[in-house]
């Protein structure tokens, strides 16, 4: 059984996690505009401004853009970002990939209909 190159090295990609969490940074995929990251929720679709980690060149394009491998991508600081788990999950596989329209503001076709719940 292959292991999840995100994972590889998992203490790791725990003090990263632990690094974006000090930082509090806002997600770099919608730039804020969904709000502040909740860093203490668990990350998944139940909390989507949960947060993720984000691979700027996905694992899956890594050694089209010169990483050694998937996992050498994944652990990679200067590839890393925070972001929230609904903009990780739009984001999916593309590069440069940002949240918004040609005004720099969220246009209703793009934002998704999220909710901050009642967790």
């Amino acid at each position: 059984m292959a292991t999840n190159p995100r994972y590889a090295k998992r203490t790791l990609r725990e003090q990263y996690r632990a690094r974006f969490k000090a930082m509090q940074c806002p997600c770099a995929i919608c730039e804020g505009r969904f709000g502040p990251i909740h860093y203490d929720e668990p990350s998944d679709g139940k909390h989507p401004l949960s947060f993720v980690i984000d691979e700027i060149i996905p694992i899956s394009k890594a050694e089209q853009f010169g990483y050694p491998s998937k996992e050498a991508a994944a652990q990679d600081w200067d590839n890393l970002q925070a972001s929230h788990y609904i903009c990780n999950a739009r984001k999916g596989a593309r590069l440069g990939y940002k949240i918004k329209n040609n005004n720099n503001k969220l246009s209703e076709k793009v934002a998704p209909n999220i909710s901050d719940g009642d967790w």
